[in-house]
């Protein structure tokens, strides 16, 4: 069972999430209507992944997002959003979400976005990641600076194919099933890529892919 506490300033919109997650094996441990009452519940619920929206009235999710990671770095938060907030989902990222899922997405999606969350993957919608990654690529993050000229020559070649992969916003799941390999192998590989980029997650791992040309866009 994953425990998730759900925040949402529409009852109508928890309800129906809630609904879902518990068809899914998931508890539902708590209900919070803002960011503010979010961290309150968070600190004292220890769910295992926090469903945050990121636009309420008060404190927002980016904000509670940023407050509870500050506060224990491990916190899993999956921000739902919509395709017109660019800014606050960036936001959202460098503030330490561990994954970001389109309010229209399907139930199954939701659910899958959950778990790998709660199993310690970084979840975007690929049709997120396009977008996210065009906002990225026209304002790089300080961390590319960093780099020479051979980004990735740290990299062994499996580890290359498999951020690759990342990029086209696969799971670890789905890379495993794509390489024929097992989950297990492919989150060494994931651990290894972001060790040696020096990359805080694997969006980043993905956005340098494309900074530097590893992958092209489309």
């Amino acid at each position: 069972m994953i425990r998730v506490l759900l925040a949402d300033d529409q009852p109508l919109v928890r309800t129906g999430l809630g609904m879902i997650l518990r068809s899914g094996r998931c508890e539902v441990v708590g209900e919070a209507a803002d960011g503010a009452e979010a961290l309150a519940l968070a600190a004292r619920l220890h769910p295992d992944v926090i469903l945050m929206d990121i636009r309420m009235p008060g404190m927002d999710g980016v904000t509670a997002t940023r407050e509870l990671v500050a506060r224990d770095p491990a916190a899993r938060v999956l921000v739902l959003t919509t395709f017109d907030l660019d800014e606050l989902v960036i936001e959202a990222l460098r503030a330490g979400a561990k994954g970001f899922l389109p309010k229209d997405v399907p139930a199954d999606d939701l659910l899958a976005g959950v778990r790998g969350v709660a199993a310690g993957d970084t979840i975007v919608a690929p049709t997120l990641l396009g977008r996210l990654l065009g906002r990225f690529l026209r304002q790089p993050e300080p961390v590319s600076a960093r780099y020479g000229g051979d980004v990735f020559g740290s990299l062994t070649a499996r580890e290359i194919e498999v951020l690759r992969l990342m990029a086209t916003g696969l799971s670890n799941t789905e890379i495993a099933a794509a390489l024929g390999v097992a989950e297990t192998t492919v989150k060494t590989h994931v651990g290894g890529i972001l060790a040696k980029l020096g990359a805080r997650d694997r969006v980043q791992a993905v956005v340098l892919a494309y900074q530097h040309g590893l992958v092209e866009p489309g």
